[in-house]
């Protein structure tokens, strides 16, 4: 029997310390502001590791990025325009906005690419297109949330924030990842440790804020069974259109896998600092545990499927 994952057990410790602990102002602010700083060095790392050949290039398959970047950034969020009405009666409103925030985030990294190097897919084109998503991200992420979202607080300073806290951090990266790039690939375990870290100083800060705004008032747990239902059922849809729209598309097996593993997924990593820097604090709590419930899912789903398909033979998955 495997371990739990640490990083899933530290999620929902943070989850139920936020719940339960009514935290002084004080101490909930200096969690906030560790929170930012760490933000801050989480781009600037991303710059520092990413070279810079990954970021620009790769980009020569057409149909297989192009289908990615459709994926994440309009059939995701046209379905999430759609469902948002439907769900608020479900869930309420807070995690109904949640939702709609998925839909508009970039795809992960890390998972993307490893999920699709174990199924036997396209790797550099994973890389690029996962590389490229979070770039872009960092622009059209708040600029869908301020066109599409009403959420007070949420404003054009707020993308000044995701501009300074975020873009900034990973431009200096990269322009010191000449000189400093392979020092930091040599620590990868410490790199995943920072990345998870900072995930969960983000998920106690914010939901330690929505409690002490008492946010939390009235939620049942037929809203939190709606969630694990809603994600369950988004994420099939997505992985069905990946899937069999690259193979009409008569894309290769491998392409066809990048495709599926990137177009699927979104990026907590991401996007819990971007809703840091984006919403007002009182509001991050009931738009992250969509966004938190969705990636656990994701995971566990793709891993299954990219566990499969690395063991097939390479005309097992020819067809759509």
């Amino acid at each position: 029997m495997k371990k739990l994952d640490p990083f899933l057990v530290a999620i929902i410790a943070a989850l139920v310390v936020g719940l339960i602990w009514p935290a002084p102002d004080g101490l909930r602010s200096g969690i906030s502001t560790a929170g930012d700083v760490l933000v801050a060095l989480l781009f600037l790392l991303y710059g520092l590791r990413l070279r810079t050949t990954e970021v620009l290039s790769g980009l020569t398959n057409w149909k297989v990025q192009g289908l990615i970047f459709a994926s994440t950034y309009i059939v995701f969020p046209l379905v999430g325009l759609a469902i948002h009405p439907l769900l608020v009666p479900v869930v309420g409103d807070g995690f109904a906005t949640g939702f709609l925030y998925l839909a508009f985030l970039p795809s992960t990294i890390q998972s993307s690419v490893t999920f699709t190097s174990i199924a036997g897919g396209d790797t550099g084109a994973a890389v690029c297109a996962a590389t490229f998503s979070n770039v872009i991200g960092m622009f059209l992420t708040p600029l869908y949330v301020l066109v599409f979202m009403n959420i007070a607080g949420a404003s054009a300073g707020s993308l000044t924030n995701v501009l300074t806290q975020l873009l900034l951090p990973f431009i200096i990266g990269q322009l010191l990842q000449p000189k400093l790039g392979d020092r930091i690939r040599r620590h990868p375990r410490s790199l995943r440790v920072y990345d998870q870290g900072t995930v969960v100083v983000i998920v106690l800060a914010a939901v330690l804020d929505s409690t002490a705004a008492n946010t939390w008032d009235g939620v049942s747990a037929w809203q939190i069974i709606g969630l694990i239902a809603i994600s369950s059922a988004l994420l099939a849809f997505i992985l069905s259109f990946t899937w069999y729209v690259s193979g009409w598309a008569k894309i290769t097996r491998a392409g066809r896998i990048a495709v599926l593993m990137c177009g699927s997924k979104k990026s907590l990593a991401t996007g819990l600092p971007m809703a840091q820097a984006i919403f007002p604090a009182a509001v991050i709590g009931p738009i992250a545990v969509p966004v938190i419930v969705f990636h656990q899912i994701q995971l566990l789903v793709c891993a299954v499927i990219a566990s499969r398909m690395g063991r097939l033979p390479e005309d097992a998955w020819s067809r759509p």
